[in-house]
């Protein structure tokens, strides 16, 4: 499916009270609930304040990526991404793009990326060349001054050409997403809707002009918002630090500079939407750390051969097919030890009793790891998985 992009009306054409951002914040969710089934009102709440922040995002220095997830298809993720499409600031709906392009739309300017079944990026296309830098743009282009660079030949000569990445991102797929993409998002967990969730129909030849105009007055408002953004920034509610902070800040910023419930409510959503997601079972990484220092069990050494058998053969557990790119590999196994400072398989020497050496890790290469994320383990019963 080539990329779509929509361009704004000319700024003059629509006015809007500088007071009247609350009521703004009102409408953009009325029309968002209009035709898609939320889980919660907090999510209801997330979307909203996210469409806002494309139209200031020159006020801020990051931008939370926006994952909608679900399970299983028909649960409202691609119709979530069509409404916010008329909602945002400059939108660019792809389901195929290359890096390429993506790279130079925003380098051109403020722009909106919506990717629908980019749960294809990080599965099936995983070991894709193409893919990895589509991957690397979406990942970075979270915070302001990340590069895209890439060489190209023009004659006989090699330039190197470097295209700013920052722009806010919406994705929706099915499963998860790696780690490296979901603690940089606010995720809506969308689920099918139940008989008793009444949503309207959505048609883009007869609703694409009522959300156009809702559109136009939040964009015309947030001119105005532009001084107040940051005058003071938000205080983020107990228990948001670090990199929640990071995603929830430029949130919490529209709401202030809109007044009335909104800061208010938009605390009450991040701290929901926060707590919901560290009550979610434990993201890819920390599961295969997991898994990992239960197979080890007591045992000094394990080698990389024997680990990866291991984890395949866990019952409970994904190794076996990892969202349909097959089985965990050697590589993929490095790749997913490597943000964890976990070094490379080594050399290690086994027990005379079992005999010779093999590539793999010693349990002291994965204690700090062990530590750090995840909760102490109860006491080994020296009895290590078959």
């Amino acid at each position: 499916m080539p990329p779509k992009t929509f361009k704004l009306p000319k700024a003059e054409r629509v006015k809007v009270n500088p007071t009247a951002g609350a009521t703004v914040l009102d409408e953009v969710r009325a029309q968002l609930e209009r035709f898609v089934a939320f889980p919660s009102d907090e999510a209801a709440v997330t979307a909203t304040l996210w469409a806002a922040h494309t139209h200031l995002i020159n006020r801020f220095d990051s931008s939370p990526r926006l994952a909608v997830l679900s399970p299983e298809p028909g649960s409202g993720k691609t119709r979530a991404l069509e409404v916010l499409g008329r909602l945002v600031a400059n939108p660019i709906e792809t389901v195929n793009v290359s890096a390429a392009y993506l790279a130079r739309r925003t380098a051109d300017g403020d722009v909106t990326i919506l990717y629908d079944e980019v749960d294809a990026l990080f599965g099936t296309r995983a070991r894709d060349a193409a893919a990895e830098e589509l991957r690397g743009i979406l990942n970075s282009g979270h915070r302001r001054g990340a590069m895209y660079s890439r060489a190209s030949v023009r004659g006989k000569e090699v330039v190197l050409e470097e295209f700013p990445t920052f722009a806010p991102v919406a994705m929706a797929g099915l499963g998860e997403l790696p780690d490296t993409i979901m603690t940089r998002s606010t995720v809506i967990k969308m689920r099918r809707r139940s008989p008793s969730e009444k949503v309207e129909p959505y048609r883009e030849r007869v609703n694409g002009a009522e959300l156009e105009h809702t559109r136009d007055r939040l964009a015309a408002w947030s001119r105005t918002a532009r001084k107040r953004i940051g005058d003071p920034w938000p205080t983020m509610p107990d228990g948001i630090a670090d990199r929640d902070a990071d995603v929830w800040e430029p949130l919490l910023a529209v709401a202030s500079a809109a007044g009335g419930h909104w800061p208010e409510t938009a605390q009450a959503a991040a701290v929901a939407m926060v707590t919901d997601a560290r009550d979610r079972p434990a993201t890819l990484g920390v599961r295969l750390l997991a898994d990992t220092r239960r197979i080890i069990d007591g045992r000094k050494r394990i080698g990389k051969d024997e680990l990866l058998h291991k984890l395949i053969a866990l019952d409970d557990a994904p190794w076996g097919d990892l969202g349909g790119r097959g089985p965990i590999d050697g590589r993929y196994l490095t790749k997913m030890f490597g943000p964890y400072n976990i070094p490379l398989a080594h050399t290690i020497r086994f027990d005379p009793s079992a005999g010779g050496t093999a590539r793999g890790w010693d349990a002291r290469d994965f204690a700090d790891a062990w530590s750090r994320y995840l909760p102490e383990s109860p006491r080994s019963t020296g009895t290590p998985i078959a």
